[in-house]
């Protein structure tokens, strides 16, 4: 038996909820009622030891990013996710709503008006907001281009299109800790760090590595099948009126092989390229 102390009802929610899910939810093999206590913490991205202690009651007051894995691991619905934040205390206090950004139509005709620019502008958590065409035609190989983080660990498209994936994930990385650390409360950071931690353990490893962030470098190299590899400079422009929204361009040496690349690029994708939308996933 697990625990009988009546007043650790955060253990007991713990216990009920990871009885509930079947395992094959998550992993598709065995088919017996309820996850092992190690399964949750895998999934939570916590030791096991850790999430023993929470269940057993000696550690009752988890941080709020803890209790955000523990929610998402145990696949809770938005009132019982609300009932986990409430037992676990002030200290777990439910992350603010995420905020909907949307990009000012003046910027939206100022990057629509570079040809042979591409430009993109990201949001506070790294959520592409929005491209003009040739961004567009640029990142046309990765599955889901909703968001840069994802992009650089999650889509296998990734590791070939940033030549220097390292330098792209540890920038990736240095901006996720900084907004981190100036809004511990954003919902969707806390999330997409969440997601992050669980499916990709290059993110987990550098996350882990306090030290590991990168400022990102001017200088880019980027491969696209389509046109071969495209050596540009990168410009990051804070957007004044919308604070924490950043407007990105590459740009090539004129007379570049990269610059004829990107002509071609532009070329190639004209007939396909449509305006696009904006807003925040």
């Amino acid at each position: 038996m697990e625990g009988a102390d009546t007043s650790n009802t955060l253990g007991q929610f713990l216990r009920r909820h990871r009885a509930s899910i079947r395992p094959e939810q998550v992993e598709g093999r065995r088919r017996v009622p309820g996850l092992r206590r190690d399964e949750v913490a895998r999934l939570a991205g916590l030791s096991t030891g850790y999430y023993a202690r929470l269940e057993q009651g000696r550690d009752r007051r988890p941080s709020r990013q803890t209790v955000t894995a523990l929610a998402r691991a145990l696949r809770l619905d938005d009132q019982a996710a609300t009932e986990l934040y409430r037992l676990a205390g002030p200290a777990a206090r439910r992350p603010r709503q995420a905020r909907t950004e949307r990009v000012s139509p003046e910027v939206l005709r100022l990057m629509h008006g570079w040809t042979d620019v591409p430009a993109y502008v990201l949001g506070w958590s790294m959520d592409v907001l929005a491209r003009n065409p040739l961004a567009v035609a640029l990142h046309g190989r990765f599955t889901r281009a909703d968001n840069m983080a994802r992009m650089v660990f999650l889509d296998p498209a990734g590791r070939e299109f940033f030549r220097d994936w390292g330098g792209a994930a540890g920038a990736a990385v240095g901006w996720l800790r900084e907004i981190a650390l100036m809004t511990p409360d954003d919902q969707r950071v806390t999330e997409l760090v969440g997601e992050l931690s669980i499916k990709s353990p290059p993110f987990r490893r550098l996350w882990a590595e306090r030290g590991s962030g990168r400022a990102a470098c001017r200088g880019v190299r980027l491969f696209h099948p389509e046109v071969g590899e495209l050596r540009l400079s990168r410009e990051v422009f804070p957007i004044a009126s919308a604070p924490g929204q950043r407007l990105v361009t590459y740009q090539a040496e004129p007379d570049s092989p990269s610059a004829d690349a990107l002509t071609l690029l532009a070329t190639l994708a004209a007939p396909d390229v449509g305006e696009v939308g904006q807003g925040a996933a």
